[in-house]
């Protein structure tokens, strides 16, 4: 508690500095992600305020971020699309989700996960990193220009059709949940549809409109209707917004461009009462929890997003260690990473109930705290209550933000979260990889399959894909290394320094084989190749295996293949130096001692020759 207070002055300054850079990001994450700014700022309050107080890295600033907001979209429009377009009816489901992906990275932290993040491929991390940039920028063209497709009128009109075939559907659905049979009692149908006003037909159409154009795909489909709908006050403002975001940074970096673009060109709209579009009202007073969570829950509505929950937890978990080891590099302190994943998750599920978008560390906003003086725990507490403040003083005033002002900022996170260090290797980086008639980097298809599977199609799964061949690629670069490293030869062309004094003699009577890394499932057709290179003179067969540090099952089964064969043609194996591991292994099996006696295994090659002197016999 002393170190809590050790700092006060500087924390202050820190944790209200990051506030204050975090106020437009929270606003326009909030807005991108479907739920309106208010839940941004929720977010930012709990996330930055908890994460802080019970996480491992003292001067981390947390809150929505940019890939947890692109992730959380996906979440967001898939469970309104199921409740008809709903927000209201979606939100206990979507917090529902949020709460879970909390909770899961508690039990991370618990279960001591957080030193495992480390081991995500980095071609994965910035294919991912770099379609959230282009994501962002597309998704926010549309409303940078002023384009908003649920107000497109003759948009609009053309899905009136498919909107009236779903009404019909609910209501069939409706009779038969009711026990109502539809053929026997058609008038109750018609009656039902009588009932349907043109206003419910139209917020359908306008909710299909918005679904159709929504994500990437979406916003390309749509593009050319915008440009011909282009409303050039909108686009003026997020220009004007994207050019003092950049240009201000060139006079002086200590007062964030960003909120200084928020505060000039919302001041100029309102004050010259330009006719424009503002964002959502952001409701005063304190943030009330979500009771509905609880008393409206049912797992069957979420059971299609636990995975995507588990997939904003694992995001959220490696967002915000990758910030840790930032901030440890600025202040020279070793974060805990489990300690932090504790904290994010309680931060995430607290910020769910009460109506807040997941979070992770923030970079740029922890930076900026390390910078104003922030050194402890404290200084992320206080961006949560500073947030809070200007919430409840200035939440009125913050509703008329232009729109196109949070797009254009928007515009700058997508450019900026891009991982321009991953674009600019690709050409630099080794072909290692033959695909038909052309050589690829592997790292770089790793890349390339992650960034157009997460902007044309889906997020989660494209880092799930990207995964597995980052592991099956690797898998394959250790199975052909340890191949070329384990070539079975005669002893005559790599005898190694031990065996040069081995009787010549014996050397067509014994085949000596070395074992340089691990046997796993990459290296098993390699060395089940043994039985059929062993020339047909040997009668006695030597495994070397002081290098053979690992064995798995694969590899396991394999050397039982071939000792199997070798017994079948009556030639004895010796084993030289095994190893633990896969002595264990091969004990838990019967190979030991079953095909390999405990007397054909020697611990160093010196006492194996000895014993091949005394019963191996030459031909002479």
């Amino acid at each position: 508690m002393k170190n809590f207070f050790s700092n006060i002055k500087g924390d202050a300054f820190g944790g209200i500095t990051a506030g204050i850079v975090a106020l437009p990001l929270a606003l326009a994450f909030g807005v991108s992600s479907g739920l309106g700014p208010s839940a941004g700022l929720y977010g930012a309050i709990f996330i930055s305020f908890f994460a802080a107080l019970f996480g491992g890295t003292n001067t981390q600033i947390s809150g929505p971020t940019a890939p947890m907001t692109a992730v959380s979209m996906v979440v967001i429009a898939g469970i309104i699309a199921a409740n008809d377009g709903s927000v209201e009816k979606a939100l206990p489901y979507i917090l529902t989700v949020f709460l879970l992906a909390g909770l899961i990275q508690i039990g991370l932290g618990v279960l001591g996960f957080g030193k495992y993040i480390k081991y995500i491929p980095y071609p994965v991390v910035s294919g991912f990193m770099t379609a959230i940039g282009v994501i962002i920028i597309i998704t926010q063209v549309l409303p940078s220009i002023g384009y908003y497709p649920k107000e497109d009128v003759e948009f609009v009109q053309q899905f009136k059709p498919k909107a009236e075939e779903l009404i019909l559907e609910n209501i069939l659905k409706e009779e038969a949940g009711e026990g109502i049979l539809v053929l026997e009692d058609f008038k109750e149908t018609v009656k039902r549809a009588n009932d349907i006003s043109s206003d419910q037909i139209l917020k359908e159409s306008q909710t299909l409109a918005a679904k159709e154009a929504s994500g990437v795909t979406g916003a390309v489909k749509v593009f050319p209707r915008a440009i011909k709908n282009i409303k050039f006050l909108e686009l003026i403002l997020a220009l004007i917004t994207i050019f003092i975001i950049y240009g201000f940074k060139r006079i002086t970096t200590k007062i964030p461009s960003a909120l200084v673009a928020l505060v000039v060109v919302s001041g100029i709209a309102y004050g010259f009462g330009l006719d424009y579009k503002s964002i959502d009202e952001i409701p005063t007073g304190f943030p009330i929890p979500v009771m509905e969570i609880f008393t409206e829950f049912k797992f069957t509505r979420i059971t299609p997003y636990i995975f995507t929950a588990i997939s904003l937890a694992l995001l959220g978990a490696i967002d915000s260690l990758l910030t840790s080891v930032v901030a440890d590099n600025m202040t020279k302190t070793k974060h805990q990473p489990n300690k932090e994943l504790v904290g994010q998750g309680i931060g995430n599920s607290i910020a769910a109930i009460f109506g807040g978008i997941p979070g992770a560390g923030a970079t740029i906003r922890t930076v900026v705290n390390i910078n104003a003086g922030g050194k402890t725990k404290l200084s992320g507490m206080i961006a949560g209550i500073m947030l809070l403040v200007i919430m409840l003083g200035l939440g009125p005033v913050a509703s008329k933000i232009p729109a196109a002002v949070l797009a254009g900022i928007l515009i700058t996170v997508g450019i900026g979260v891009m991982d321009y260090k991953g674009l600019k290797a690709i050409p630099a980086l080794p072909k290692d990889l033959k695909i038909g008639p052309l050589k690829m980097s592997s790292e770089v298809i790793i890349m390339l399959v992650v960034l157009i599977l997460s902007t044309f199609w889906d997020l989660v799964y494209a880092v799930g894909i990207g995964l597995v061949i980052a592991s099956l690629l690797f898998m394959k670069k250790i199975g052909d290394l340890t191949a070329k490293r384990s070539d079975v030869k005669p002893l005559k062309e790599e005898a190694w320094a031990d065996e040069s004094g081995f009787p010549v003699n014996l050397k067509e009577e014994v085949f000596i084989k070395h074992i340089k890394g691990p046997l796993f499932f990459g290296s098993t057709s390699e060395f089940q190749q043994l039985a059929k290179q062993i020339p047909k003179t040997a009668k006695t067969v030597v495994i070397r295996l002081g290098r053979m540090q690992y064995m798995d099952q694969s590899g396991l089964y394999a050397m039982e293949d071939v000792l199997v064969d070798l017994r079948k043609q009556n030639i004895n194996v010796l084993m030289v130096n095994l190893l633990k591991q896969p002595e264990y292994m091969m004990e838990r099996i019967d190979i030991i001692p079953d095909l390999i006696p405990r007397e054909h295994i020697f611990k160093d090659f010196d006492s194996c020759l000895k014993w091949i002197k005394l019963n191996v016999k030459d031909k002479v």
